[in-house]
């Protein structure tokens, strides 16, 4: 049987993203931008893709004197990533 890989999770910088996360309570948009090496468009796109299925959410507000966005894991996109990484597990265990 074929392990179930999410499709949302397949692009590497937004399983990247999502792993993360998973290291912390919330992440400044511009953070993430940096370790990802992405431009703010390219982030955007994933974060929204993400949230679309509420697997991340984000929020507006003040950092050092300047608007920021912060980015955070939800429980459903800690679920997501959970089972996403079962399946890549599975789908690897017979590779020698």
């Amino acid at each position: 049987m074929t392990p179930n890989l999410d499709p949302i999770l397949q692009a590497p910088a937004r399983l990247k993203l999502m792993t993360m996360l998973t290291a912390v309570s919330e992440a400044e948009f511009a953070t993430l931008r940096e370790v990802l090496a992405v431009s703010d468009s390219v982030l955007s796109k994933h974060v929204s893709a993400l949230a679309a299925d509420k697997y991340v959410r984000s929020r507006k507000g003040m950092h050092a004197g300047r608007r920021t966005t912060w980015i955070s894991l939800t429980p459903v996109g800690r679920a997501a990533l959970r089972s996403h990484v079962a399946a890549l597990r599975e789908l690897i265990a017979g590779v020698e």
